[in-house]
Protein backbone atom coordinates (compact mmCIF):
# COMPACT_ATOMS: atom_id res chain seq x y z
CA UNK A 1 0.00 0.00 0.00
CA UNK A 2 1.40 3.28 -1.38
CA UNK A 3 1.39 6.26 1.63
CA UNK A 4 3.30 9.51 1.18
CA UNK A 5 3.19 11.50 4.60
CA UNK A 6 3.70 15.39 4.63
CA UNK A 7 4.95 17.26 7.47
CA UNK A 8 6.58 20.53 8.22
CA UNK A 9 3.90 23.33 7.29
CA UNK A 10 2.88 25.52 9.67
CA UNK A 11 2.63 29.40 9.84
CA UNK A 12 5.26 31.82 8.24
CA UNK A 13 6.26 35.78 7.76
CA UNK A 14 6.82 36.73 4.23
CA UNK A 15 10.45 36.59 3.40
CA UNK A 16 10.71 33.81 5.50
CA UNK A 17 11.73 30.27 5.01
CA UNK A 18 10.03 26.79 5.90
CA UNK A 19 10.78 22.93 4.72
CA UNK A 20 8.36 20.55 4.02
CA UNK A 21 8.95 16.56 4.21
CA UNK A 22 7.31 13.59 2.31
CA UNK A 23 7.75 10.35 3.60
CA UNK A 24 6.98 7.60 1.79
CA UNK A 25 6.22 4.00 2.40
CA UNK A 26 5.34 1.40 -0.49
CA UNK A 27 6.72 3.39 -3.13
CA UNK A 28 10.44 4.02 -4.04
CA UNK A 29 11.16 7.82 -4.74
CA UNK A 30 13.84 7.16 -6.55
CA UNK A 31 13.34 6.81 -10.55
CA UNK A 32 10.02 8.11 -10.32
CA UNK A 33 8.53 11.08 -10.93
CA UNK A 34 8.00 12.96 -7.89
CA UNK A 35 6.04 16.46 -7.42
CA UNK A 36 5.17 18.88 -4.69
CA UNK A 37 1.23 20.14 -5.72
CA UNK A 38 -0.64 23.02 -4.07
CA UNK A 39 -4.40 23.78 -3.35
CA UNK A 40 -4.55 28.16 -2.96
CA UNK A 41 -7.85 28.74 -0.36
CA UNK A 42 -11.11 29.26 -2.30
CA UNK A 43 -10.05 26.89 -4.70
CA UNK A 44 -11.53 23.65 -6.16
CA UNK A 45 -9.72 20.93 -6.41
CA UNK A 46 -9.87 20.48 -10.08
CA UNK A 47 -7.60 23.58 -9.69
CA UNK A 48 -4.34 22.37 -7.51
CA UNK A 49 -1.16 23.53 -8.99
CA UNK A 50 1.88 21.82 -9.70
CA UNK A 51 4.90 23.31 -8.36
CA UNK A 52 8.08 21.16 -8.14
CA UNK A 53 9.21 17.67 -9.77
CA UNK A 54 11.75 15.69 -9.28
CA UNK A 55 13.25 12.66 -10.84
CA UNK A 56 16.62 11.03 -9.20
CA UNK A 57 17.19 8.60 -11.97
CA UNK A 58 17.28 11.12 -14.59
CA UNK A 59 19.00 14.05 -12.18
CA UNK A 60 15.92 16.48 -13.28
CA UNK A 61 13.95 18.84 -11.30
CA UNK A 62 11.54 21.92 -12.24
CA UNK A 63 9.99 24.47 -11.05
CA UNK A 64 6.54 26.38 -11.79
CA UNK A 65 7.27 30.22 -12.54
CA UNK A 66 5.75 31.03 -10.00
CA UNK A 67 8.46 29.66 -7.50
CA UNK A 68 11.24 29.24 -9.83
CA UNK A 69 14.25 30.69 -8.01
CA UNK A 70 12.37 30.52 -4.23
CA UNK A 71 11.49 27.03 -3.88
CA UNK A 72 14.02 23.45 -4.30
CA UNK A 73 12.93 20.53 -4.25
CA UNK A 74 15.42 17.43 -3.93
CA UNK A 75 15.29 13.66 -2.27
CA UNK A 76 16.92 11.81 -0.01
CA UNK A 77 16.59 8.21 -1.19
CA UNK A 78 18.25 6.23 1.13
CA UNK A 79 15.35 8.12 3.67
CA UNK A 80 12.79 7.28 0.74
CA UNK A 81 11.86 11.15 1.35
CA UNK A 82 11.23 14.02 -0.63
CA UNK A 83 11.49 17.65 0.65
CA UNK A 84 10.59 21.55 -0.35
CA UNK A 85 12.80 23.91 0.58
CA UNK A 86 10.65 26.95 0.59
CA UNK A 87 12.55 30.49 0.91
CA UNK A 88 11.34 34.05 0.28
CA UNK A 89 8.17 33.22 0.74
CA UNK A 90 4.73 35.45 -0.22
CA UNK A 91 1.32 35.76 1.00
CA UNK A 92 0.38 34.51 -2.64
CA UNK A 93 2.15 30.61 -1.70
CA UNK A 94 -0.19 30.31 1.28
CA UNK A 95 -1.95 26.51 -0.11
CA UNK A 96 -2.52 23.30 1.04
CA UNK A 97 0.82 21.62 0.19
CA UNK A 98 0.71 18.22 -0.98
CA UNK A 99 3.08 15.41 -1.89
CA UNK A 100 2.57 13.44 -5.01
CA UNK A 101 3.98 10.38 -6.80
CA UNK A 102 4.02 8.76 -10.27
CA UNK A 103 5.28 5.65 -11.34
CA UNK A 104 6.12 4.56 -14.62
CA UNK A 105 6.64 8.19 -15.75
CA UNK A 106 8.34 8.06 -19.39
CA UNK A 107 9.34 11.38 -19.43
CA UNK A 108 10.77 13.38 -16.14
CA UNK A 109 8.36 16.52 -16.12
CA UNK A 110 5.78 18.28 -13.76
CA UNK A 111 2.93 16.48 -14.84
CA UNK A 112 -0.35 18.05 -14.52
CA UNK A 113 -2.21 17.22 -11.10
CA UNK A 114 -4.25 14.62 -12.39
CA UNK A 115 -1.87 12.45 -13.78
CA UNK A 116 -0.09 11.32 -10.61
CA UNK A 117 -1.30 8.17 -9.32
CA UNK A 118 -0.62 9.06 -5.88
CA UNK A 119 -1.08 11.82 -3.44
CA UNK A 120 -0.92 12.14 0.22
CA UNK A 121 -3.29 14.26 3.04
CA UNK A 122 -1.18 16.94 2.75
CA UNK A 123 0.47 19.86 4.95
CA UNK A 124 -0.89 23.36 5.24
CA UNK A 125 1.55 26.74 4.86
CA UNK A 126 0.13 29.78 5.93
CA UNK A 127 1.97 32.98 4.97
CA UNK A 128 1.35 36.34 6.72
CA UNK A 129 2.53 39.56 5.26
Amino acid sequence: QVKLVESGGGSGQAGGSLRLSCAASGFSVHNNCMAWLRQAPGKEREEVEGVAGIHTGAVWTGYAASVKGRFTISADTAKNTIYLQMDKLSPDDTALYYCAAKSRCAVARLYKPFEYDYRGQGTQVTVSS
